[in-house]
């Protein structure tokens, strides 16, 4: 991890919002397990939680230096599926009218 603030590449940056962003995904999964009672509201807000995971894994997969193991090339085919999946599901449970 770079010590100073001259040192941050773009590669840098973008692995530290992939893991912010992975940090919010999973906030709202698990808002939606413990925190929200209404059973549509929660499973919108597990569907937002899987789409915000997959998508900061498939970053830090496209931006990594190593080279692809079995569980990076699974990743990279299973995450576009269950993005697609969440965002099929999101749309429709979205309230009539919007």
């Amino acid at each position: 991890m770079p010590e100073l603030a001259g040192d941050w590449d773009a590669v840098a940056i973008v692995r530290l919002l992939s893991w912010a962003a992975t940090g919010l995904g999973l906030a709202m999964w698990l808002w939606s397990w413990f925190g929200e009672k209404d059973a549509i509201q929660r499973l919108r807000f597990s569907d937002c939680g899987v789409v915000i995971v997959f998508a900061a894994t498939l970053l830090r997969i496209a931006v990594q230096e190593r080279s692809m193991t079995a569980i990076d090339w699974a990743l990279a085919i299973l995450s576009p599926l269950f993005i697609l999946a969440a965002l099929w599901r999101l749309s429709r449970t979205c309230r009539p009218g919007t």
